[in-house]
């Protein structure tokens, strides 16, 4: 871009800035502000399309300090210090006991208190047979020293400072550190001075701005009352230039990770699925018990619970579906099986939890009345106490589902996995190994070829044991999978730590984009 569109293409905050700064040598924001009659949001947004443009080029920026007075400080301006004001009662009133001393003043009277234990340990006060005596011969010339200070500072506000003599500016800062918030004698200023020059390109605009006669009073826009009044006549309007970059709008947009839960339940639903739903709060008769895990089993401290303060336990249970659960733990129930063999605890089982698997909605929605045929899918947010790393988190969602009818079975589970990791997950290689749940059999775990990560779970399946369906009144096969939708997406969003789903990195966010087609 020539000089000349360069320069018509200014801003008139820019042209002001210009005009200001100095043809060659550094320039001071102070300065060129003040000259170009600018305010502080003005010139900085000036300076900041300059920067852009390398028309100017910051040197150096400077910090300052001005000192200024708290509230507590001005009082202490026109009444002393505690130290002070202490030395004076106690000087027009001698005898009088401590409590005396430090009470009635508008300063807090832990302050005074602190204050007198100051002035006793100097020797400037002691305490005698006839009460609290002071010691004229005691030096007390530091609280001197300071007490001049705050009424020197009241009287001229806004000193620099540098101003100041090194033991001074020590004072200043001990006590803003020590009385930091409310009880603060001085608060400090600070200050940045930007520093710059113009660049070579700079000095010719500068110069060409001048010469075209360019005041920094151009009108950048014709509105309807110039117009209306004809006041557009003899106006210097502003050029625009379609060159320059516009500045960047951020658009609203849905969290990527949302982004992708939308699409599993679009996919879900149109393949006929029926939502589920379901507590976050769980008792573990839901959680664990109707899914036949035994409450003295290993499998459960596969799934460490956060348990609940308070209330700790269920007021109720469905006392049919509690009895029939019951029995196939204890000896099989109507389920032809021989169940776990232990008395059932009728009380551990109401104990509340943080849902730790999304399989207890799929209990809870055979418990209710599922249809046969019927398919149905939860997106379960799960709590498990575990090691947050690239692929684990404490809570984390599960895609849960369950298909019922006479006619499917293992081969009709393995399809519906398969369909899951390439349609939702877009995995390119999936593969199955045998697994154990107390609630499957057989049972299978699905896994995902991640990129960079290589084979990650994709979680667990199998057909529903008739100890978990019979006692809810179902006796049709039940395919039943929770698949972990935090790792489908980690391959979907081809991100490679799960932590990164819920980054605070606005811009990583903003530009990420989920190559899925949504509809």
């Amino acid at each position: 871009m020539d000089i000349e569109t360069l320069t018509r293409g200014l801003h008139p905050l820019e042209i002001r800035v210009l005009r200001a700064c100095p043809e060659r040598g550094e320039a001071e924001e102070k300065h060129v502000r003040r000259e170009a009659g600018l305010e502080e949001g003005q010139f900085r947004r000036a300076i900041q399309w300059l920067l852009s443009k390398e028309i100017v080029a910051v040197v150096r920026e400077e910090a300052a300090e001005t000192i200024q007075l708290t509230e507590l400080g001005k009082a202490f301006a026109a009444k002393g210090t505690p130290e002070m004001q202490l030395l004076a009662r106690v000087g027009a009133t001698p005898g009088l006991t401590v409590p005396e001393c430090t009470a009635g003043f508008d300063v807090p009277e832990d302050e005074m208190r602190a204050a007198f234990g100051k002035l006793r340990k100097l020797g400037a006060l002691r305490i005698a047979g006839g009460g609290v005596e002071r010691d004229p011969a005691a030096d007390i010339g530091p609280f001197e020293r300071v007490s001049a200070l705050i009424a020197r500072l009241a009287a001229q506000p806004g000193t620099p400072m540098t101003a100041l003599a090194a033991d001074e500016q020590e004072t200043v800062r001990g006590l803003v550190h020590k009385r930091m918030r409310a009880k603060g004698v001085f608060y400090l200023e600070r200050e940045t001075n930007l520093v710059f020059a113009l660049t070579a390109a700079g000095a010719e605009v500068r110069a060409k701005a001048f010469a075209l006669g360019l005041s920094g009073e151009e009108v950048s826009r014709l509105t309807q009352d110039m117009l209306r009044d004809g006041s557009w006549r003899g106006k210097t309007f502003r050029k625009y230039s379609v060159e320059f970059a516009p500045p960047r709008r951020v658009l609203a947009r849905r969290h990527p990770y949302r982004e992708f839960l939308d699409f599993v339940k679009y996919k879900l639903t149109s393949m006929g699925f029926v939502e589920m739903r379901g507590p976050l709060v769980e008792c573990e008769f839901w959680n664990m018990d109707a899914l036949f895990m035994p409450q003295f089993h290993a499998a459960r401290e596969i799934h460490d619970a956060y348990f609940i303060k308070a209330p700790t336990h269920a007021l109720r249970l469905e006392p049919d579906f509690l009895a029939q659960v019951a029995a196939a733990h204890e000896d099989g129930g109507d389920s032809g099986a021989s169940g776990w063999r232990y008395t059932f605890d009728r009380e551990r089982t109401r104990r509340l939890v943080l849902r730790t698997q999304g399989t207890a909605l799929s209990a809870r929605q055979l418990g209710l009345g599922a249809l046969i045929p019927g398919r149905y899918f939860a997106m379960a947010r799960c709590f498990r106490p575990d090691t947050v790393d690239a692929t684990h988190a404490c809570d984390f969602f599960q895609c849960e589902g369950i298909a019922l009818g006479e006619e499917i079975n293992f081969r009709t589970l393995l399809g519906l996995l398969t369909l899951f990791a390439t349609e939702v997950a877009k995995a390119e290689e999936v593969k199955f190994v045998p697994a154990y749940f107390p609630f499957t059999e057989p049972s299978v775990e699905a896994h995902i070829r991640h990129p960079r990560l290589g084979w990650i779970e994709l979680g667990g399946a199998g057909i529903f044991r008739p100890e978990v369906t019979y006692p809810l009144g179902v006796t049709a096969p039940v395919l039943a999978w929770g698949l972990g939708l935090d790792r489908m997406a980690m391959v979907a969003l081809k991100i490679n730590d799960i932590r990164e789903l819920f980054s605070r990195d606005l811009d990583a966010l903003r530009t990420r984009r989920l190559e899925l087609e949504l509809y």
